[in-house]
């Protein structure tokens, strides 16, 4: 791998970890077409500074609220901790999200159990093409065709975050895109555009901190190779900066009413990965 090959792989996990248009798709049908020089058995230590390329981006948006919910949540543990009388103790807006976003991970820590059989499709390249058009569908039906409830984190509920974590684990599957299928979900279940999007990304915080340790782990063990360090940094930059740039973006289209756009992406570049299959062997 060379420092241009980082830095494009880079872009395209910035891009595609936030946009609803499946990073691990995209990822996928580049090796697989392209023959690129690159895999995750071979470049460990990369994978890991593009898992935490793009925790940071998403930290950075949403410090704020990561501040409020970790902050709710001490509160409510203190506020059990030291209540004699019996009454009840209620979650603050930013509490309840944490708790959510607690409930909503659980089903993606069921799906790990099957990721061995699932990471067999990463090399089915007509697979991903069929997976990308299904994204689309779901964007183009979540977004047309769903009207937009009222629910913020004041209002939703433990089945909301539940079938939410549903659709971000069902999501492993190559193809599939996290934001957009968990953002439609999140939509159908009557969540505004806004809070939809940032539940969506605030859930992929545990998620990108499991990939990031389990990768460590692997790299740890199958030793690192630091040589190509300097190389690996600049993807991870160009990932962290593009994936900052990534989530603002989607917030400004869910702002306009535009996110269903990207289900016509989702449909092209699936229609052809799946032409390119047949035709490159």
């Amino acid at each position: 791998m060379n420092v241009i090959m980082s830095m494009f792989l880079g872009l395209v996990q910035g891009i595609a970890e936030f946009l609803p248009v499946s990073s691990s798709g995209h990822l996928s049908i580049l090796q697989n077409l392209l023959n690129l020089d690159y895999s995750e058995e071979n470049h460990l230590l990369f994978e890991v500074f593009l898992h935490l390329a793009t925790l940071i981006s998403v930290c950075v948006v949403y410090r704020q609220d990561i501040k409020a919910m970790l902050s709710g949540g001490v509160d409510f543990l203190r506020k059990r901790a030291d209540n004699d009388t019996g009454d009840p103790v209620m979650l603050s807006p930013p509490g309840r999200t944490l708790f959510f976003v607690i409930v909503g991970t659980i089903p993606l820590l069921v799906a790990v159990i099957f990721y061995k059989q699932i990471s067999r499709l990463f090399f089915n390249t007509g697979f991903i093409g069929f997976s990308l058009i299904m994204t689309g569908v779901l964007l183009f039906v979540s977004d047309k065709f769903v009207p937009h409830g009222q629910k913020t984190d004041k209002t939703m509920t433990i089945a909301d975050a539940i079938l939410i974590g549903l659709a971000q684990a069902v999501a492993i599957i190559p193809g599939l895109s996290r934001s957009g299928t968990t953002i439609a979900v999140g939509l159908s279940r009557g969540l505004t555009g806004n809070f939809a999007v940032r539940f969506s990304l605030l859930l992929s915080i545990p998620a990108i901190i499991g990939s990031l340790i389990v990768t460590l782990f692997s790299t740890v063990r199958g030793g690192a190779d630091f040589s190509l360090l300097p190389t690996y940094l600049a993807g991870f930059v160009i990932a962290a900066v593009v994936g900052f740039f990534a989530i603002q973006i989607l917030r400004i289209l869910m702002n306009k009413g535009k996110f269903g756009n990207f289900a016509y992406y989702c449909w092209g570049i699936g229609a052809l990965t799946l032409i390119l299959s047949f035709v490159i062997r």
